[in-house]
């Protein structure tokens, strides 16, 4: 039988894929490691709680973190492996309640992160290939969730590593697919742009980079000004401070809810569907 892939097939899985931080026992503001510079309150090191984190799990500034320039707090998102290895995979027991059971939860929840982004990828290329299912990709999906349901133990002993790299191979492969598609439209061949390429700072506006590959490439501060960005791959690129006020990004390939958090945009920009407007921006 054909799985039916279709939008509802993938807003079902959206929520699972966004923060729930009420489900969650704080893990973003434990297991991570800050850096001051970076935007976070404090320098701290892995497993050692954010002074702002309450006894609730809470974040005691949350709603005066743009006032007080915590970039990196503001910036973070976890994809949903918050509430998913609360919740889940440690059954609601918090690592205050089992603290023997908090570095393994820690450890997961890095994993998960990971796991989550894998999924997101999945669910994107999913939705760009809905009028031809591509029968590899629901089986990477279906595989990559059934991997986030592991018990502790096995998803810290999962090859995580290897698995990336398989996944990844296969959506760099449906994305040359996808870009070549969409510039035969407007009869733009998919190279020029060097992917992983330094653009740091770079003035952009009057490149051409539909259907570019800029997997890997850092646009830190680089002006992406009213850009057209159709069918550009986006696929861990460094956007940090990027300008993309006035960009059209409707139809841009991989993007993540964290590079836009990291990005300047503003209500002119056109955003892909199932990804939000931060609040920042306005």
């Amino acid at each position: 039988m054909t799985q039916v892939i279709d939008k509802d097939f993938i807003q079902s899985r959206i929520p699972s894929l966004k923060p729930q931080c009420e489900n969650c026992f704080g893990l973003c503001c434990v297991a991570l490691f800050f850096s001051k510079l970076d935007g976070f309150p404090e320098d701290k090191s892995s497993g050692t709680p954010c002074p702002h984190l309450d006894t609730a799990f809470r974040c005691t500034v949350y709603d005066r973190l743009e006032k007080l320039d915590l970039k990196g707090c503001i910036s973070y998102e976890c994809l949903g492996a918050g509430q998913q290895v609360s919740q889940i995979t440690f059954s609601g027991k918090s690592w205050k309640a089992e603290p023997t059971a908090a570095s393994a939860m820690f450890d997961a929840f890095l994993r998960m992160r990971q796991l989550q982004e894998l999924r997101w990828y999945l669910m994107q290329a999913l939705s760009y290939t809905m009028k031809a299912p591509n029968t590899e990709l629901f089986e990477a999906l279906q595989e990559t969730e059934k991997i986030t349901l592991l018990p502790c133990r096995s998803l810290l002993e999962f090859q995580l590593s290897e698995y990336r790299t398989k996944i990844f191979r296969l959506l760099s492969e449906i994305s040359s697919r996808i870009r070549a598609d969409m510039g035969n439209q407007f009869d733009r061949k998919t190279k020029g742009q060097k992917k992983g390429s330094d653009l740091f700072g770079k003035d952009l506006r009057k490149r051409d980079l539909r259907c570019a590959d800029l997997r890997g490439t850092c646009l830190i501060a680089a002006n992406l000004e009213g850009a057209e960005l159709t069918g550009t791959d986006f696929t861990g690129a460094d956007l940090r401070d990027t300008n993309l006020e006035g960009a059209d990004l409707s139809q841009s390939l991989f993007l993540t809810q964290f590079q836009l958090n990291c990005a300047k945009g503003d209500t002119r920009t056109r955003l892909p569907e199932f990804l939000e407007r931060p609040t920042h921006w306005f």
